[in-house]
């Protein structure tokens, strides 16, 4: 009796492992539910914005890390620039422009632009030139 316990619980604990290997990309990939921009791991997602998971990129290189990230929202331009010119800095990022930071060896760039309703930000991080 304990034996099929045993075997029952093995062939429950493989299923679910087998489930979970098989399920595709990581929550992360998916959505941030943790709210930071997906690729870049302390940058936050101000509320109101919305990430496109499907347009995130991520690269390595010998230089350092490249990252290109979209979200999208029912907010203005202005106040996702506020939000992040205040927040940043809290983050060690120095303000090196307008929508431009830099914290050690990397760059982080926010390009904005308008949809219908709503404004897209682009979050472009890479290695300083």
């Amino acid at each position: 009796m304990t034996r099929r316990f045993f075997l029952i619980g093995f062939f429950c604990a493989a299923l679910a492992l087998g489930a979970a290997l098989a399920g595709g990309p990581p929550a992360r990939a998916q959505t941030p539910a943790d709210g930071f921009i997906g690729g870049i791991e302390d940058l936050p997602l101000m509320a109101g914005l919305a990430e496109d998971a499907d347009a995130t990129l991520v690269f390595e290189t010998p230089e350092g890390r490249i990252v290109e990230a979209d979200a999208e929202g029912a907010v203005s331009a202005a106040a996702v620039r506020r939000f992040y010119d205040q927040t940043l800095p809290q983050l060690g990022w120095e303000k090196r422009g307008p929508d431009r930071f830099q914290r050690d060896d990397e760059i982080l760039k926010l390009d904005f632009s308008a949809t219908t309703g709503a404004t897209r930000v682009r979050f472009r991080l890479g290695p300083r030139p």
